[in-house]
């Protein structure tokens, strides 16, 4: 099986991130996407709690269909999360699975600080989404600039952030699990 490691903050998981998994699974590059939220982020990003987010993420997969799922992964390896430690696991686990990984444009520029990026690009063939914004490379699908700071954002304003979110994770953030 195919399979696309979707890693990121996720804080809160928006449109786009369903934007780029549907695009993922529809153009037939795999056959899954597994959402998987950091843990404890390398570069110190405040973070609302793992298992809010783990559950933000699991209503987006149920948003868009038995094709997309979550990995709790990082929450079982060392802190903080290192992507190719993860990836390294998530493979050791299913060995019958192909993996790859993907990213947005945004984190291109911070990629010499990743540990053993070269690994990931020789074991989990990377997909580079493009983001609104942001340098991307050539022939790369465009996604729209939403970003979940903005929605954090207009979140503490006060404003609707029904659009910028699927409908699961819209619910949560009003009635469950607030930001």
């Amino acid at each position: 099986m195919r399979v696309a490691v979707y890693g990121g903050s996720f804080n809160p998981p928006h449109v786009g991130h369903g934007m780029v998994a549907a695009w993922l699974h529809w153009t037939d590059q795999v056959d899954e996407v597994w959402f998987m939220p950091t843990y404890a982020h390398a570069f110190s990003k405040e973070l609302t709690c793992f298992s809010t987010r783990l559950k933000w993420c699991a209503a987006l997969a149920s948003d868009l269909g038995s094709w997309a799922q979550v990995t709790d992964i990082e929450q079982h390896l060392a802190k903080p999360s290192f992507s190719i430690d993860s990836l390294n696991a998530l493979k050791d686990r299913n060995p019958a699975c192909c993996f790859r990984f993907v990213i947005g444009s945004d984190v291109l520029p911070d990629l010499p600080k990743w540990k053993s990026w070269s690994e990931i690009e020789t074991k989990f063939s990377p997909i580079v989404v493009g983001r609104d914004g942001y340098e991307n490379p050539d022939g790369s699908v465009v996604f729209p600039g939403i970003s979940s700071s903005e929605i954090r954002a207009r979140m503490k304003a006060g404003l609707t952030v029904q659009k910028q979110v699927s409908a699961g994770v819209h619910n949560l953030l009003l009635h469950e699990v607030p930001l």
